[in-house]
């Protein structure tokens, strides 16, 4: 059953009365009490209403005196997974989604536990050599490697699986059997899976030159394949999209603390002198959002890296997207020791 959640907008003014008719009506249990510019005061559950009735307060009464004055609410992009906690947690049916204080949107139970699909495709890049990872890499490509119980790619693609993704591509070059047999067509994780092959390593740019032609018309999510995180990529598409965005670039602050004093001057004369400050960059995180307009402006079996692709078209609306989830980069032995202590607790 499909609900307006604005039916269930109320003044602080209403009645015990009009609002018990609205709940009944609307069947979602609960009311949202605003002010003129929908800003959340409080919420009335039908729980609400029949404690003040027990207390004996007449059915005139302003709901302002009975609602509660400190809701359960979610922000604008709140991830599924934090809702149902949070459901589950405070026993809840229904929560409220906020901007600024602002009523947005309504949270129900039955939305969070129905996910929802979405027909972007995923671009999994898998066709690296993995050299700096030798000799693990010898006879095994990099994505295969297994972190905890399971190889980097499957973490990855599970992430995208458990977020509502259904329609992957993977790029190969190294060792490709090996990638083609262990996923086959998705059948074992309900998806579809598609491959391209570099026969030379065309990078993350290029081998977008190799996707089909008749792709739907929707941005398409190309992430590292040796990259573990748990960037919220409904967030990432979500922000992509409600910016008009032609690429979205994830990024990650990246902090440097230089060993020594720095000296700020002019000419010879000293202005300022700095103990080993910090610097803060933001850094490319592997994982992007590309449009078809950039899609198509790759040649095939052009090489070209994502950075170099994007350079091109930086006049035409390409955003950063920050994010401060875990993150890690599975290049050196070092990153990959690091992982298989971190799989432990990441619940990926």
């Amino acid at each position: 059953m499909s609900h307006n959640w604005q039916n269930i907008l109320v003044p602080p003014s209403a009645s015990i009365q009009e609002v018990l008719e609205i709940i009944d009506k609307e069947a979602l249990k609960l009311a949202l009490v605003v002010d003129s510019n929908q800003f959340l005061l409080g919420t009335v559950s039908d729980g609400d209403i029949r404690r003040a009735l027990i207390q004996n307060k007449p059915l005139s009464t302003a709901i302002s005196e009975v609602m509660f004055l400190k809701p359960t609410m979610v922000p604008e992009h709140a991830p599924r997974a934090e809702i149902l906690k949070l459901m589950d947690e405070k026993e809840l049916f229904a929560i409220p989604r906020v901007k600024d204080g602002k009523v947005i949107g309504l949270e129900t139970l039955h939305q969070a536990i129905h996910k929802i699909k979405y027909d972007n495709p995923i671009f999994l890049m898998a066709g690296g050599f993995g050299t700096r990872l030798k000799p693990l890499t010898d006879n095994c490509p990099k994505p295969l490697l297994k972190v905890g119980d399971k190889p980097i790619l499957e973490t990855v693609l599970l992430g995208f699986v458990k977020a509502g993704f259904q329609n992957f591509y993977i790029s190969t070059h190294y060792l490709p059997e090996m990638i083609r047999d262990y996923f086959g067509n998705g059948d074992d994780w309900g998806v579809t899976i598609n491959y391209v092959h570099e026969n030379t390593p065309l990078g993350t740019g290029g081998a977008l030159g190799l996707l089909p032609k008749e792709l739907p018309d929707l941005p398409i999510i190309v992430i590292n394949g040796d990259v573990l995180t748990k960037v919220n990529v409904e967030d990432l598409l979500a922000f992509h999209n409600d910016n008009e965005a032609n690429a979205t670039m994830c990024v990650r602050e990246y902090e440097y603390q230089v060993p020594f004093g720095v000296i700020e001057n002019e000419g010879h004369q000293i202005k300022s002198m700095i103990e080993k400050p910090i610097q803060r960059f933001h850094v490319n995180a592997g994982i992007y959002v590309i449009g078809r307009d950039i899609i198509e402006s790759v040649g095939e079996n052009e090489k070209i890296d994502m950075p170099t692709l994007l350079e091109r078209h930086l006049d035409s609306k390409v955003f950063m997207f920050p994010f401060h989830e875990y993150w890690l980069d599975i290049g050196r032995l070092d990153d990959f020791k690091k992982a298989q202590v971190d799989i432990l607790t990441l619940g990926l």
